[in-house]
């Protein structure tokens, strides 16, 4: 079943077409001229013009176009059934036309993966097996390989001018700035000079041979990439401390942006003006804004045993048990290897953690016997959790998946996170009389202020106080 709707899609007019996969339909929309796939929006995009339109009428004659306005009616009831007509007045371009040739070679790249599509050829298909935990994607016919280390300088010297388009997802397209007041005008951010990407890709590589994670690196490019789109058309040496004050002002806080996006976005200014462009911009100078005081979310016990419960795989039961049994982050349990679990100490390992922290945190033989069952079971060869392919990595939004299923079984109407288990767990750690330097450890927190937020929602020093009112 084809839906066909017209759509408003960065300042142009266009008739958005989806589908179910099917390749047969995908290649007779290539062949209209504009027509552009959209990864954001996961459809085919088609100029919305009387060209367009009637191509695309004369390939499927059996669709229905969506309502049209009355100019556009007008324009193509004259010329039926040809619709070969010049574009409508109003639309002032077209999206640039992407055709996929079977030759091309076609690398995307991204924080995480590189992608790439080429043409079969037994020596590049050896080349491209030498990557360390490469893959081949079977339902989009293309190599995926890990973005880290030298991977994407490789694979440029080695296909060199052969490469016919490469695309970069890591800069994303922020969305228009809406109206503040009658002076600003609703317009979309300007892209980004070949000067600026050259200057964030040095940012991008300062940060990686600084060991910065690989979060931290996204979220201050991308920061950095909205700051510096948004005061165009000054350039990077021109910004100063009123472009940052705008920019709170008028793209941050009518979009409702987080307190934590601003503190962010000052962070990616401040080093990026540092390290990379010298300004007029005086770091020093730029303000954060009022620290929050937030309430960790916490699980009750009979809560986090019905989530469990809910869960019938053996992997995903032992993955939210491991979170909420060693109060992990995310991305520490995705980074476990069967060898940071030290059975005969009864302890598990957290290397190279938040803020490049090892840490230590005792198991019971409970975990330990949970951990033996699930390994004899499954057999992980690099990571302790690992996805489909064997050594491929669990992904963060395949768990993210996981605890929201166990969440909707287990009937809990809460916004649970998997943050929400690490809560929990200290709490419950609290609650049970553990001293709390020795829960700071465990947690790996650099600062005890941080905490000794868990004293304020710990149920049993709460529950000793007693209102006044009780009294009356």
């Amino acid at each position: 079943m084809m839906k066909t709707t017209k759509i408003d899609y960065r300042g142009e007019d266009c008739l958005k077409v989806e589908f179910p996969y099917n390749d047969a339909i995908a290649s007779q929309i290539r062949q209209i001229a504009g027509s552009v796939w959209s990864r954001s929006l996961r459809a085919w995009l088609i100029p919305y013009t009387g060209d367009a339109l009637g191509a695309f009428k004369k390939i499927f004659p059996e669709i229905e176009l969506p309502t049209l306005e009355k100019e556009t009616s007008e324009t193509l009831q004259k010329v039926e059934p040809q619709y070969l007509q010049p574009p409508i007045p109003q639309v002032s371009a077209v999206l640039p036309q992407q055709v996929v040739h079977p030759n091309d070679i076609i690398i995307e790249i991204s924080p995480k993966q590189i992608w790439v599509k080429m043409p079969k050829d037994e020596t590049d298909i050896q080349f491209v097996r030498t990557f360390k935990y490469v893959r081949w994607d079977n339902s989009k016919f293309r190599w995926v390989i890990p973005n880290y280390g030298q991977n994407l300088s490789l694979l440029k010297n080695y296909f060199g001018t052969r490469i016919t388009r490469m695309e970069n997802t890591f800069f994303e397209q922020p969305k228009p700035i809406v109206k503040v007041g009658p002076d600003l005008a609703v317009t979309e951010l300007a892209p980004l000079s070949s000067e600026n990407l050259k200057e964030i890709e040095k940012f991008s590589q300062w940060m990686t041979q600084k060991r910065y994670s690989e979060s931290s690196i996204k979220t201050y490019v991308m920061a950095i990439t909205t700051f510096l789109r948004f005061i165009k058309p000054k350039t990077s040496a021109e910004a100063n401390n009123e472009d940052m004050q705008r920019f709170v002002y008028q793209y941050m806080i009518p979009r409702k942006l987080s307190f934590s996006y601003q503190n962010q976005a000052v962070n990616a200014a401040k080093l990026f003006f540092k390290t990379v462009r010298g300004s007029v911009l005086i770091t020093e100078q730029l303000d954060r804004p009022r620290s929050e005081h937030k309430l960790p979310n916490v699980l009750s016990k009979d809560e986090v045993l019905k989530i469990l419960q809910a869960l019938i795989n053996q992997k995903h039961r032992t993955m939210l048990s491991l979170i909420y049994a060693c109060g992990l982050r995310r991305g520490e349990l995705l980074n476990l290897k069967p060898e940071n679990v030290d059975s005969q100490r009864h302890l598990l390992m957290i290397l190279n953690a938040k803020g490049k922290k090892d840490r230590v945190i005792p198991i019971s033989d409970k975990v330990i016997t949970m951990l033996r069952d699930y390994y004899k079971a499954y057999r992980p060869k690099v990571w302790l959790f690992e996805g489909q392919e064997s050594g491929e990595q669990y992904s963060e939004k395949s768990i993210q998946s996981v605890l929201k299923q166990a969440i909707e079984k287990a009937k809990i109407s809460k916004p649970v996170t998997l943050h929400w288990l690490r809560h929990s767990y200290a709490t419950h750690l609290l609650e049970a009389g553990t001293d709390l330097r020795y829960i700071q450890e465990l947690l790996g927190h650099k600062s005890s202020k941080t905490t000794e937020i868990y004293t304020h929602v710990t149920e049993k020093s709460l529950q000793k106080i007693k209102s006044p009112f009780d009294d009356l």
